[in-house]
């Protein structure tokens, strides 16, 4: 893949911004600059609702089955493809070519899972106990959806929003990061091949993150705005979204407990870490952020673990015998860098990695450190990086206040021999998600989402669709 696909898609046209003006994608590794890629304004949003809102009846209004079959062609056209969108993903992310490949296959089975879930949209029919009338209950397209989508994710957080709002018979706007916006640019063919009518689909990379989706939020026409993201920002479109009551769908921030009880299989949770720790390089809201060993077990464990993490190759992502590539930029490598030192000053213990390379790109080493104290800040923040934070527990009760005491509620894993003692601890653990023996929960099939503030609503599943949709209560009588 040579050349780049860097304009505004508007109501199936590639265009430029309304003021020409355009930003610089850069590769990581090299911090060389991919491309250039025009930059949406306010007035751009409005012409991306406008093409969305004249799209919406026509699209809502075609079958289930129609908008299945769209979505089911759309998958087979994607996996064509796949190697092309990996190798995408690795030039504007960073990750590694086995790491972009999994996220790739990941993505496209959003359009399959929701090509099949379109047909399945479920209602009900029942009689009021006291006035006997009937009651009909059915789901309705939403409406125009706005969909923001992050960086460390490219191609999986847009399908995984995508495919819903299209099944559900919404027509969307996208905002992709601006860090790497040419995967989501480069869905747009695989979806007019597939057959998605104009208008449906809009993409609007904008170095105006704030102002556009802002602008877009403040239009009425705009019934559904789904955000993953930083609950920062997340919190700012809320408020956003309240002055027109705007559904929202947030997948916020993580601060993710990875617990090993004194009884579980250790090559087990060494590897289950090595998934949820780094997969994308820790820079995912469901890494592994906050690792608890029992002390019984602790030395067996880090050994295991620092010597899975020490046979990590970094280097060049696309070379296929690289593991380990760069992190997105340097605002990223840098907290982490930050986080490490911060570590380290407080009496944390360096078991591998821990210094930030020299060179170009925005390169940091697979680090292990021990004894972390409470008061670390990469215990209270996401450290997003390849950074494993590692302290010990005694007692049951007491790492589950540990865990829990957080503001945040999107993952946690446990690992234990005993599944009755896995249950229970995964009960009272505050989160949306729990990876029982599993360093890895998302699924296309499963909800995904947190509580607290980690979000709000859920992606993924049959419950994923809903977030696009509408209840409406028929009364009658016959």
């Amino acid at each position: 893949m040579t050349e780049f696909l860097n304009k505004l898609y508007i109501d199936g046209e590639w265009r430029d911004g309304a003021t020409g003006e355009t930003f610089d994608v850069l590769n990581p590794a090299d911090e060389s600059v991919i491309t250039s890629v025009a930059s949406g304004k306010i007035e751009d949003a409005t012409a991306c609702v406008d093409a969305a809102e004249a799209a919406f009846a026509s699209w809502a209004a075609k079958s289930p089955r129609e908008r299945s079959e769209i979505l089911r062609r759309a998958f087979y056209i994607y996996m064509q493809k796949i190697d092309d969108i990996a190798r995408l993903i690795t030039l504007e992310n960073g990750k590694a070519g086995a790491d972009a490949l999994g996220e790739a296959k990941y993505a496209g089975e959003f359009f399959r899972w929701y090509a099949e879930e379109a047909v399945r949209s479920e209602g009900h029919l029942g009689i009021a106990p006291a006035s006997g009338a009937r009651i009909l209950v059915h789901q309705k397209p939403a409406g125009i959806a706005v969909l923001v989508t992050p960086w460390n994710y490219p191609a999986a957080m847009g399908t995984r929003k995508i495919a819903p709002a299209l099944a559900a018979g919404c027509s969307v706007v996208i905002k992709p990061a601006s860090e790497t916006p040419l995967t989501m640019l480069a869905l747009v063919p695989i979806l007019e091949e597939a057959g998605v009518p104009s208008g449906v689909v809009n993409v609007l990379p904008s170095r105006s993150s704030g102002a556009v989706v802002g602008a877009m939020l403040a239009d009425p026409r705009v019934r559904v705005v789904s955000f993953t993201g930083s609950t920062e920002v997340g919190r700012k479109l809320l408020h956003a979204a309240a002055d027109n009551v705007v559904k929202p769908a947030m997948e916020l921030g993580g601060n993710a407990p990875f617990i090993v009880c004194k009884d579980a299989d250790i090559d087990a949770a060494a590897e289950g870490l090595m998934v949820a720790k780094m997969r994308n390089l820790g820079e995912a809201c469901t890494a592994a952020n906050r690792i608890y060993i029992h002390e019984d077990v602790e030395q067996p464990f880090v050994k295991a673990f620092t010597a899975k993490m020490a046979a990590l190759r970094v280097g060049d992502p696309l070379d296929p015998a690289t593991d380990v590539g760069p992190l997105v930029n340097a605002e990223t490598r840098d907290k982490v860098d930050y986080f490490v030192r911060d570590a380290i000053e407080k009496g944390a213990k360096v078991k591998l990695g821990g210094q930030r390379p020299n060179g170009p790109g925005f390169f940091y080493p697979p680090t292990v450190m021990t004894s972390v104290p409470d008061n670390a800040k990469c215990l209270s923040d996401e450290i997003f990086g390849p950074v494993a934070a590692i302290q010990t527990f005694t007692d049951e009760d007491e790492i589950l206040v540990r865990a829990n005491n957080t503001e945040y509620g999107l993952v946690a894993y446990v690992y234990t021999r005993d599944m009755a003692r896995g249950l229970s601890i995964s009960e009272r653990l505050e989160f949306g998600m729990i990876g029982l023996n599993r360093g890895l929960v998302s699924d296309p099939a499963a909800p995904f989402g947190g509580v607290k503030q980690s979000g709000l609503g859920r992606e993924g599943g049959k419950e994923g669709l809903l977030e696009f949709q509408e209840t409406q209560y028929i009364s009658t009588a016959w």
